[in-house]
């Protein structure tokens, strides 16, 4: 199991120029972390660049993965997360996420540089 970041998520989906190396990533949505905030931010942003027919069709796709929803234990780690390397609020939620499921997260975001078992992918 994996997390895969937001960024990762729309590289893959947009063909963007990291996509080959989030490919092997997602070549098995069955064993991606989806924290619900995740699927906000892809919503999000598929409802404002495609439309909310396509923005589904991709929170569908996530779905496939293991759906991690917001509790309150999980706040708690992410308010102490964020506290720790400057996170801001959806980072923060992200890499607990990853921290509680303990498995890595994969991202090209630079908030994640350097962070304990974060793969990190220059843009």
């Amino acid at each position: 199991m994996i997390l895969v970041d937001t960024c990762g998520w729309i590289e893959w989906l947009t063909d963007g120029i990291l996509a080959n190396k989030y490919k092997s990533y997602m070549q098995e949505v069955e064993s991606i972390i989806v924290p619900t905030s995740v699927q906000f931010e892809l919503y999000k942003w598929a409802s404002r660049v495609k439309n909310k027919q396509e923005a589904l069709k991709v929170i569908a796709l996530t779905e496939q993965g293991k759906v991690i929803p917001l509790t309150t234990s999980l706040s708690l780690l992410s308010g102490d997360l964020a506290q720790e390397y400057k996170l801001s609020f959806a980072d923060a939620i992200i890499y607990a996420t990853a921290q509680n499921e303990q498995v890595e997260l994969i991202t090209s975001d630079d908030h994640f540089l350097n962070l304990p078992r974060v793969v990190y992918f220059k843009k």
